[in-house]
């Protein structure tokens, strides 16, 4: 078994985004190839309404999957094939926007007014960029929970992982999607296949995630009221962790635990043209999507 190694460790940077969100944006409109098949990842979570209630109005995608994963609050969703419904606190959906989509999503806080939820945007291969839109809607109660002897809890709610299989299928860029706690103090090492590439967001709690150059635990040296002492460089709420080669991820939670999603997928490795909701493999694949926005053929008949 080899240790990935600790690529990048980064915060994700406030972001505003449809008519007036505040989310925060952990990777997104930069090197598509740094966690390809991967484009975005957003963590939207607030407690103010004002900050999320506007929402994000209609708006079109083509060429993409988006998968939403609400933790608090609810999502109303609609779209230009008719489709509608809420996302509910631990439901996930699917879309592949494919040909073109136009959709709109508008969270709602809790009864505290809170919301939380993440969105990820997975790329299409140039095969399958101009394939008919489709949904899928997963109501949390489908998704299995792994609780293992030490009390680490795994909801996999895409790919398989521990002897479960989640319920959210057919994402061309084939998937694993976990929400893993790892209580108080608790070393734990999870799986991947080594031909993907991973990455890991924190959200609640913090820990040390080892890296290859220093498996037990990444021990750096800081100096305090004169002596240097040993301590664990504790990645914590809103970090995102990018690993490189390896077959599997080892975790050192902090005193609180640890609540983090683990993500990993196989690389598209094909040519990326991107503008917003859009992205195509070449520029004159773009210009036609933009085209087709202005003149009233972005929605295209299924076939």
């Amino acid at each position: 078994m080899s240790l990935r190694p600790t690529l990048e460790t980064r915060k994700a940077q406030p972001t505003l985004e449809g008519a007036g969100v505040k989310l925060h944006r952990a990777f997104g409109f930069q090197d598509p190839s740094e966690l390809d098949p991967f484009l975005l990842f957003d963590d939207f979570r607030n407690d103010r309404p004002e900050d999320f209630e506007k929402g994000f109005p209609w708006h079109p995608h083509r060429g993409i999957e988006t998968i939403t994963y609400v933790l608090s609050g609810t999502v109303e969703h609609g779209d230009s094939l008719g489709n509608t419904g809420t996302l509910g606190a631990g439901d996930v959906q699917w879309m592949t926007a494919g040909s073109g989509i136009l959709h709109q999503e508008m969270p709602k806080g809790d009864p505290r007014g809170q919301m939380h939820g993440f969105q990820l945007w997975g790329n299409l291969p140039s095969a399958q960029k101009m394939t008919d839109p489709r949904y899928q809607d997963v109501e949390g109660k489908e998704i299995p929970e792994v609780i293992d002897d030490d009390g680490t809890r795994v909801k996999v709610v895409v790919g398989s992982f521990w002897g479960k299989t989640g319920p959210v299928d057919g994402i061309a860029a084939d998937p694993q999607y976990l929400d893993i706690y790892v209580p108080a103090g608790v070393r734990k090492t999870f799986k991947i296949d080594t031909y993907r590439r991973a990455f890991a967001y924190v959200f609640e709690g913090d820990a040390a995630f080892a890296d290859a150059s220093d498996p037990s635990g990444i021990l750096l040296e800081k100096e305090v009221g004169g002596e240097e002492v040993n301590i664990r460089d504790m990645s914590g709420d809103r970090t995102l962790i990018r690993f490189g080669t390896g077959d599997e991820v080892t975790v050192q939670a902090g005193e609180q635990g640890v609540r983090f999603l683990l993500i990993s997928g196989a690389p598209i490795q094909e040519p990326v043209a991107w503008h917003g909701p859009i992205v195509m493999n070449t520029q004159e694949e773009l210009m036609q999507a933009m085209r087709d926005l202005r003149n009233g053929t972005f929605i295209k008949p299924a076939h």
